[in-house]
């Protein structure tokens, strides 16, 4: 497993999104916090650097748990803070339910508490694309109606056309920066199709079918900030709100000009509010 550290202080591991993105797109980011933090960057298991499985059913929502304890482990850290994005931020929660000795502070960004919460924000993208790019969505059902999923490659491309700022920003343009864009890119298929399923951008399936912390997450002791944009159509305000119901104790923010990505749209009060919930 790659990992980049930076900093000296408190450790905080940035566990990334997709499922099956690397760390390029958070880093360097979250290095903002190196001056008070052992800032730690990685690769979970099939991402980025890091190795690939042999085969598909080794990607796991439980193995990139243990992914973040063997991480913690191998740099003998004795606690750390976690920092999840978006899928994540899934992950953190479940680190944090198995392994509660070990954090000393959560912070959930955009990220989903259950498999519901990420079916309806499919289904919100599927009507956008419906509305607004009509010809891309008959391509696109007449596809499925052949018996082609949505992990196909041809499925993907008639999705090309389609503003890749439409979903996770509020202002779109954000989207169009080429160098981000490629950090976004760096995303294995593989783990994502295991993880959601062969049909998975309509028809969830996978690890993240089955997942839902809800009853749970008032059981997690450590101090959490949840975080959310209002513009977040991957991770609507509408589900994230239900935190403070799940998290009673949760610091909950709202950031009101951000889609998906608050570190990027708003980061001169994300990394305030950032490093006063740190400090």
């Amino acid at each position: 497993m790659w990992y980049h550290v930076e900093g000296n202080g408190m450790p905080l591991i940035i566990v990334p999104g997709g499922p099956g993105l690397s760390h390029k797109y958070l880093f360097p980011h979250f290095s903002a916090l190196k001056d008070s933090h052992r800032v730690v960057y990685f690769d979970a298991f099939g991402r980025g650097r890091s190795d690939r499985a042999k085969k598909s059913q080794e990607y796991t929502i439980a193995r990139d748990v243990e992914d973040v304890e063997g991480l913690r482990k191998a740099l003998k850290m004795k606690k750390v803070r976690l920092l999840g994005f978006s899928y994540g931020g899934m992950v953190a929660q479940a680190y944090a339910l198995k392994y509660p000795e070990a954090l000393d502070r959560l912070v959930l960004v955009g990220s989903p508490h259950s498999a519901e919460m990420w079916a309806a924000a499919n289904d919100d993208y599927n009507r956008l694309v419906a509305n607004l790019y009509p010809e891309v969505w008959k391509q696109a059902q007449a596809w499925r109606r052949k018996g082609g999923v949505t992990s196909d490659p041809e499925y993907q491309k008639f999705f090309e056309k389609v503003h890749p700022g439409l979903f996770y920003h509020f202002d779109p343009k954000v989207a169009e920066d080429k160098a981000y864009g490629e950090a976004l890119a760096d995303l294995n298929f593989d783990v994502y199709r295991s993880l959601c399923g062969k049909d998975g951008d309509v028809v969830l399936g996978g690890d993240i079918r089955q997942f839902d912390r809800r009853r749970e997450l008032h059981k997690i002791m450590a101090p959490t900030l949840v975080v959310a944009g209002r513009f977040d159509k991957g991770c609507p305000p509408r589900w994230m709100v239900k935190y403070k119901e799940y998290m009673p104790k949760a610091q909950f923010e709202m950031f009101e000009r951000s889609g998906h990505f608050p570190q990027i749209e708003e980061p001169e009060r994300f990394f305030s509010t950032l490093r006063t919930f740190l400090k």
